[in-house]
């Protein structure tokens, strides 16, 4: 039998085809985030960007060991369990809307933004939400917040 080679990840892996830009003083994480803050900024829209971050689901401690393996032992990993946060990419200061653009979404990013609108919705939040995938869905998005 064949023994499978497992390579280890270094941190965090590069979104796909996002390239990182600076602009007005902020850091955009890729060129559609740049893309939407120039067409809110154009259509004079404020917006706060990754300014808010909410804490989806929060710190805990679980009462008892927590035993989890790795590829070559268990061993007790801690009862400590971090908060969920999520920070929207484009969020109003007068509340009535946030922004998400999202080219290519990881796996883990459908759970979090299910979280995130429970949260919302839990929290008694009124915030509409959008989620451009592209430029023209980014201009579709200006012109309903236009509309609002």
């Amino acid at each position: 039998m064949k023994k499978r080679k497992y390579v280890k990840r270094k941190g965090r892996t590069k979104v796909k085809n996002a390239k990182k830009s600076i602009y007005d003083g902020k850091e955009f994480k890729s060129n559609l985030e740049l893309y939407c803050y120039k067409q809110l900024e154009q259509s004079e829209i404020l917006v706060e960007y990754e300014e808010n971050t909410f804490t989806i689901f929060p710190a805990m401690v679980y009462p008892l060991a927590c035993y989890e393996g790795t590829q070559k032992k268990l061993y007790n990993k801690g009862s400590k369990i971090r908060p969920i946060t999520y920070t929207p990419d484009f969020v109003d200061p007068n509340g009535k809307f946030i922004i998400e653009t999202k080219g290519y979404a990881n796996e883990s990013f459908p759970l979090r933004w299910k979280l995130f609108k429970k949260h919302l919705k839990d929290n008694n939040h009124h915030y509409v939400l959008f989620m451009p995938r592209n430029k023209k869905q980014v201009d579709e998005t200006v012109e309903l917040i236009k509309q609002l």
